[in-house]
């Protein structure tokens, strides 16, 4: 997603990387406790965000309003939509959260020395520490967690801050919670399309969704103008495609279904519009919102799908949902948020 306050923190991170110039690109494996957690002296007061959830539904976002809490992680409860959140302490440019896991894609430190990381938390409170902490190059753009929490993936761009132009470049990176095994890129997999061996300069990956067997995901591959579906396999590190002109998957929680972004224009302002994939009969549904939106839907349930849009003048985002079967109508469900993602 690209706007104006996007714009704003992709500047002030800029202004970090001219001070880190000669230092080797790519990823390190930082100790627990570094960076620190974020502070508390919001204006709000820091609760504890539950990771788990025994009764309705809750969705855990970030505050994508103007204001000094924006950036901070809160949480609505769907049984009492439209109630006053509950704000976090930790903040993020981009967050997931699943199993009891929570990813966090964060710009830390001071002006001149902002660093980007993906931070993993096991827990929510004001005071909690990451237990992972991995240092990225680029700016935040996607992050996924597995539905048992034991696998988190994120997208950085490395140029570009929009997936709608031919001048831009990702990295996407797996990380395995259980034994430590960092994927720092996906372009080392094998990638295939139509069974063929497919190789080329230009292949980029943004947009990680696992499935429940802790071995099969999928993501976006585009190249030379094109971009698929893949299945990719963390055993074998193969990519295989399964649909051309498919981008930032999000497969549903019972597993049969992928929503994705779908190139149906040629418009610099309004190239997408969602579809759901069958992935037994290959059949695609387009939903009912019209809007071209760019982000990587999240499942609200196995019949509705969420996703943030921004506001008209760029000052922030509201999280939106539409059925997933094609029918109805998008309906506001969050205001001033943004990376959503369900507490179950």
């Amino acid at each position: 997603m690209s706007s104006g306050i996007e714009r704003w923190r992709i500047w002030v991170f800029a202004l970090g990387t001219l001070a880190l110039i000669g230092v080797a690109v790519g990823y390190a494996v930082y100790s627990a406790h570094k960076p620190a957690a974020a502070s508390s002296s919001a204006t709000a007061v820091a609760k504890t965000l539950p990771l788990t959830s025994a009764g309705a539904p809750r969705v855990l976002y970030v505050d994508a309003g103007i204001g000094p809490d924006q950036g901070r992680l809160a949480e609505e409860s769907q049984a009492d939509p439209g109630a006053s959140p509950t704000l976090g302490a930790i903040q993020c440019e981009r967050s997931y959260s699943a199993g009891g896991t929570l990813l966090c894609l964060r710009l830390a430190g001071a002006a001149l020395t902002t660093s980007l990381y993906a931070q993993v938390y096991t827990s929510a409170a004001p005071s909690a520490q990451p237990v992972h902490a991995v240092a990225l190059t680029g700016t935040p753009s996607r992050a996924r967690v597995s539905a048992d929490g034991k696998l988190v993936a994120w997208t950085v761009f490395v140029s570009g801050d929009s997936y709608n132009g031919p001048n831009f470049s990702t990295r996407t990176g797996i990380l395995d919670l259980r034994t430590g095994t960092l994927i720092d890129s996906l372009e080392s997999f094998d990638a295939y399309v139509d069974g063929q061996r497919y190789r080329a300069v230009d292949i980029n990956y943004w947009g990680v969704t696992f499935a429940a067997d802790d071995r099969t995901f999928y993501a976006t591959m585009g190249s030379k103008g094109h971009t698929w579906l893949m299945r990719g396999d963390l055993v074998i590190h193969q990519l295989n495609s399964v649909v051309e002109n498919a981008e930032c998957p999000s497969l549903s929680p019972d597993g049969t279904r992928v929503v994705f972004k779908k190139r149906v224009g040629t418009s610099i302002s309004a190239p997408w519009r969602f579809y759901v994939l069958d992935l037994a009969t290959g059949k695609e549904t387009a939903l009912a919102e019209t809007r071209s939106v760019d982000d990587q839907a999240a499942w609200l349930d196995d019949d509705t799908v969420m996703y943030a849009i921004p506001h008209t003048d760029g000052t922030g985002y509201d999280i939106w949902k539409v059925p997933a079967d094609g029918t109805g109508s998008p309906a506001l469900m969050i205001r001033d948020g943004s990376s959503p993602s369900v507490i179950d």
